[in-house]
């Protein structure tokens, strides 16, 4: 038995969509954009601190890189949400929705702050125990402070947007962005260089503006699922033993999900920390070229990243009617769309090299080199790397076969890439160059990984196991 509270606005069933390619842009475009809006406010603080050198601009990648493994790794609790929610609303199984999302804001709360807080007291230790020089290191430790804290409200946040998605409103979480956006550019500009009363508080003002506005939006989210006119009620999972039997009985088909996800995105997230290290191995300058590079591409590569919530909600859906047909369908189309949309913002990537001068003049004319090169080796792989979201981050998780993801990144970045990293960069005269060549092998080698994998995949078996769950709820 769950404790429902009435959802009036949340249909029973999401009900047939106008045509397959308005269903995709319907969900893909309003995500796209909202990670888009946040990749974009991220470049803007990157070249507001890189006002501040180059040795500012590599702190805050530094210190990035390692707040992103747990943003990444907790953040698998928002994808595994989003599955099971889709499945639960494509099969009308209101109670179980609701139930689904109370126990996973319960459970990224309480693992974030059991992450953050460390992190946030022992800021200036990990950086130096990670590798960071001791330039970075004094530049880096308060923003680092600063943006574990953030990890609550950025964790939760994470989980109600994949919640909102896949219920059908992936233009409210894209609002909130937009709004809190606009809001930590501001802040950010204001905090680093000081205007009027405020201080000038160098790096460190751009994680304030982070904490402030990771804050803010959460609340906008909050108020957007539970508010006035509530998409989900807040519901104790209640067992016939007792409380702690509906607890494991929710918590359960959560955990499955989500510790595999957390694991491959812990060894992603990790993987590019890694990656990290290499550079700041090759010097200051090499490491901020490298921010450049990847603050750059998340841009353009965010283009497409709809796709991966696309699939998680349209595939989840038809699994939960039991259509296994309509499962391999969208599959099909989502794969043709993420062809279509790497290769354009690909091109645009490259095209962005034009503007290094302009964006990153104090940073210096090395730096400027170094990642221009980057940016030409990485915008040629962009297809690859959109077909790798879509597959490993979509469809094998839409088919339980989360081990399939693990596989991928783990073999490919600690087998493949990052071996190669150590070796062309730091023992051949590539340099730099070298490590951009690894990265890109590794995306290679995963996407031959995944499509092994989902190859394998059983539509019908799952459809049926999911269909059957929706005749016993009946």
């Amino acid at each position: 038995m769950s404790v429902v509270s009435p959802v009036p606005s949340v249909p029973l069933s999401p009900g047939p969509s106008p045509s397959p390619g308005r269903e995709i842009a319907r969900i893909a475009v309003p995500v796209s954009l909202e990670f888009v809006f946040t990749l974009v406010l991220n470049f803007v603080n990157q070249v507001v601190v890189g006002a501040l050198g180059a040795t500012a601009i590599a702190a805050v990648g530094f210190a990035n890189s390692l707040v992103f493994i747990p943003v990444f790794t907790l953040g698998a609790l928002g994808a595994s949400v989003s599955i099971l929610v889709a499945r639960a609303y494509g099969a009308g199984r209101r109670g179980d929705m609701n139930t689904t999302v109370t126990a996973a804001l319960v459970l990224a709360g309480t693992l974030t702050l059991a992450v953050s807080l460390p992190m946030a007291l022992y800021a200036p230790h990990l950086l130096r125990l990670t590798g960071a020089s001791a330039g970075v290191a004094a530049a880096g430790s308060a923003y680092l402070q600063l943006s574990a804290l953030a990890l609550l409200p950025t964790i939760l946040g994470m989980v109600l947007s994949g919640v909102m998605r896949s219920l059908g409103h992936a233009r409210s979480p894209m609002v909130a962005t937009f709004i809190t956006v606009i809001l930590n550019a501001l802040l950010a500009y204001l905090l680093v260089f000081g205007v009027g009363p405020l201080p000038a508080l160098g790096v460190a003002g751009a994680g304030w503006a982070t904490l402030v506005t990771a804050t803010l939006k959460v609340g906008i989210l909050l108020a957007q699922v539970y508010g006035p006119r509530p998409l989900a009620g807040w519901a104790w999972p209640q067992g016939q033993s007792g409380r702690l039997a509906g607890w494991r009985s929710v918590a359960a088909p959560l955990l499955v999900l989500a510790v595999p996800l957390g694991i491959t995105e812990m060894a992603w997230s990790g993987g590019t920390f890694l990656y990290n290290v290499v550079f700041q191995k090759l010097g200051d300058g090499a490491l901020a070229a490298a921010q450049i590079v990847n603050t750059l591409e998340s841009i353009f590569i965010v283009g497409s990243l709809g796709l991966m919530s696309a699939t998680t909600a349209l595939v989840g859906r038809s699994l939960g009617r039991g259509d296994a047909p309509g499962a391999v369908a969208w599959i099909r189309r989502l794969l043709a769309v993420g062809l279509r949309t790497g290769a354009a913002f690909g091109l645009l990537f490259a095209l962005s090299a034009l503007l290094l001068g302009l964006l990153f003049r104090e940073a210096g004319a090395e730096v400027r080199s170094m990642a221009a090169l980057g940016i030409l080796i990485n915008s040629a792989f962009q297809i690859v790397k959109v077909r790798n979201m879509i597959v490993g981050a979509g469809i094998l998780p839409s088919g339980n076969d989360t081990g399939g993801v693990i596989l991928g990144d783990v073999v490919s970045a600690f087998l493949v890439g990052l071996p190669l990293a150590v070796l062309l960069g730091l023992y051949t005269p590539l340099g730099v160059t070298g490590v951009f060549l690894a990265r890109v092998t590794e995306e290679s080698v995963k996407m031959g990984i995944f499509a092994w994998r989902a190859g394998r995949l059983k539509w019908e078996r799952l459809a049926a196991e999911q269909g059957g769950a929706q005749k016993a709820a009946a």
